[in-house]
């Protein structure tokens, strides 16, 4: 399959997070996509550089406040004390019910807090250009797909899907999910599906596209009663306005089967098939793995592979955004095993 890589994902390498009240080193790391990458190679995959600018996609995606933001937050970091270049920032302050979000504050933190859902995701010096290389990759891979080819896949880190129009949160700085299904939109898809397997649910995502009818939003995930982040992803968020009926979530407990995990999917195929997709992106988590160790499925790496040739037999020409997984060694073992499930069933277009 067609693959984009991020170059500068190793920029984004913050030391440490916060996980249960205790500082622990990150989760999500470099070697998360440097052992897909490996895989990749091994099996005799080929990586292409992205080639597509995202500018004037995200613009559409996301708040120009927050990428200003983005874009310079580092630099507004080391302005403060040029000690900071070692010193990781997170937010100690939210605009929670009854405070003002409208008006950014000059207080580099509250500015922080302002664009951010928690305090796990911490930023570093490369973040920005990591983050805007994989919504590159996102754009490059998501062109390709327009312009005929049945599939491909966007192989980056930072994840985006907890990231929402005007803040990050989840490791997300950037919607490359969303970024992919924007720019098939604007270059001949009328309806596009966006299927979500990651553990945790894309709120970010949902977000984004909860008021439109063009983009159906699935996710298959974690009870956010008791699973990041919380507090959305429930049955009963079906979209508002125009996007009414057009966002269905698909909760499950802690500690599912891969059995009750594939209804949902089947589910979720019957939903996307309805919906008349003209094409497909899927926010690719693999955290639903048996030996994740910050998520409760049970799947196995052999059903990675099912799950790929599931979603070849929709039909679809489809985009695999990389989102979550964090046993970072079976990573690239998990993500090959969709892309050639998904490959051994697809019929070319």
């Amino acid at each position: 399959m067609l693959t984009f890589h991020n170059p500068l994902h190793q920029g984004h390498a913050p030391v440490h997070e916060f996980f249960r009240g205790e500082r622990v080193p990150c989760f999500e790391k470099p070697a998360r996509v440097d052992y897909v990458q490996k895989a990749l190679r091994t099996r005799g995959h080929a990586l292409a550089a992205p080639d597509v600018d995202s500018a004037p996609v995200l613009a559409q995606v996301h708040a120009p406040r927050y990428l200003a933001f983005l874009q310079s937050a580092w630099q507004q970091w080391l302005a403060l004390d040029a000690g900071n270049a070692a010193v990781q920032p997170f937010p100690s302050v939210w605009p929670v019910r009854s405070l003002r979000s409208d008006v950014e504050p000059e207080n580099f933190v509250a500015r922080l807090g302002l664009y951010s859902m928690d305090n796990g995701t911490p930023l570093a010096e490369g973040t920005w250009a990591a983050a805007k290389a994989g919504a590159d990759a996102a754009a490059s891979a998501a062109a390709r797909v327009a312009q005929g080819a049945r599939a491909a896949f966007c192989c980056t880190r930072p994840p985006g899907h907890h990231a929402g129009a005007d803040f990050m949160g989840g490791y997300c700085f950037i919607n490359n999910a969303a970024v992919a299904a924007q720019w098939l939109r604007n270059h001949g898809a009328q309806r596009v599906a966006l299927l979500d397997v990651d553990y945790h649910h894309g709120n970010g995502t949902q977000s984004i596209f909860y008021g439109r009818s063009d983009v159906l939003f699935v996710s298959i995930h974690g009870d956010p009663r008791t699973e990041y982040p919380f507090y959305l992803g429930h049955a009963d968020e079906t979209g508002e306005g125009e996007g009414a009926g057009f966002n269905l979530n698909l909760p499950l407990p802690a500690g599912t089967t891969a059995a009750r995990w594939f209804d949902a999917l089947e589910q979720a195929c019957m939903r996307i098939v309805q919906h008349r997709a003209d094409a497909l992106v899927v926010s690719l988590g693999l955290d639903t793995f048996e030996g994740d160790p910050i998520s409760r499925f049970a799947l196995t790496s052999a059903d990675f592979t099912r799950l790929g040739e599931r979603l070849a037999g929709l039909g679809l020409p489809t985009v695999f955004v990389l989102e979550g997984g964090y046993a970072a060694v079976e990573l690239g073992t998990n993500a090959v095993n969709v892309l050639e499930g998904f490959d051994s069933k697809a019929v070319a277009p």
